[in-house]
């Protein structure tokens, strides 16, 4: 799980990390013989089977920075991605982190751009709001009409949904299930199962090759539970 790629002087919420990172993590993933995907390809292979040596990379909030920072990246290393878009705030920034500093979102032709450069794009919501915390109404906009958008923008299905900051429970997976989307992305679900509740790792600046080695081998049994869920779902 990424957020912004750039060269931050301030990253109150740990969500930045540089391109020159970026690349360092991505090279020890491939001299390792794993390679990262979308979560569109990595459900794919799982329900094929061949989902080995494959590794699932998102980018929450759709920062503009991906284009120029994190797309040239991914490239040199033969990776795709899936970008979790926010379709009610295109060209917008990040307002819903107060403490800033604000990042520039993608806009339509940014989206559009990733989406031809071989990039999963998927639903963020709306306008990033808390699911757990909105009334019926407000979730039925935020998981149907972001999808909507989004298939009007890109001519594609959207078949992946992310939750905002993570939260998640019984009544918003089964808005993202009635809205049609094949598979959902979390941090952690806590007891919820299955495509529309995947969990998820943080990577982030401080993510040097014996701290991504350590997240690899702590989160096997999350990985299996994974290969599950994507079968069976």
């Amino acid at each position: 799980m990424y957020h912004s790629v750039e060269n931050a002087s301030e990253d109150p919420y740990r969500i930045t990390v540089s391109p020159q990172r970026l690349d360092a993590q991505l090279r020890w993933l491939r001299r390792r013989g794993l390679r990262g995907v979308s979560m569109r390809e990595l459900m794919e292979a799982c329900a094929r089977g061949e989902q080995r040596n494959l590794v699932g990379l998102t980018f929450d909030d759709g920062y503009r920075d991906f284009v120029e920072q994190a797309l040239p990246v991914l490239r040199r290393h033969d990776c795709t991605a899936t970008v979790f878009v926010l379709p009610g705030r295109l060209d917008g920034d990040n307002a819903w982190d107060p403490l800033g500093p604000r990042k520039p979102l993608l806009g339509a032709d940014g989206i559009r751009h990733v989406a031809e450069s071989g990039m999963e794009i998927a639903s963020h919501g709306l306008t990033h709001v808390d699911l757990t915390l909105a009334d019926d109404q407000l979730l039925r906009r935020e998981v149907d009409d972001s999808r909507a958008k989004l298939s009007e923008l890109t001519g594609a299905e959207v078949r992946g949904f992310c939750y905002p900051y993570g939260h998640v429970d019984e009544r918003v997976v089964a808005a993202v299930r009635d809205a049609g989307y094949r598979y959902a992305c979390a941090i952690d679900p806590g007891a919820l199962r299955g495509p529309l509740a995947l969990p998820r790792v943080h990577i982030g600046q401080g993510d040097t090759p014996p701290r991504l080695a350590l997240k690899v081998w702590t989160n096997r049994l999350r990985g299996r539970a994974f290969d599950r869920a994507a079968v069976t779902g």
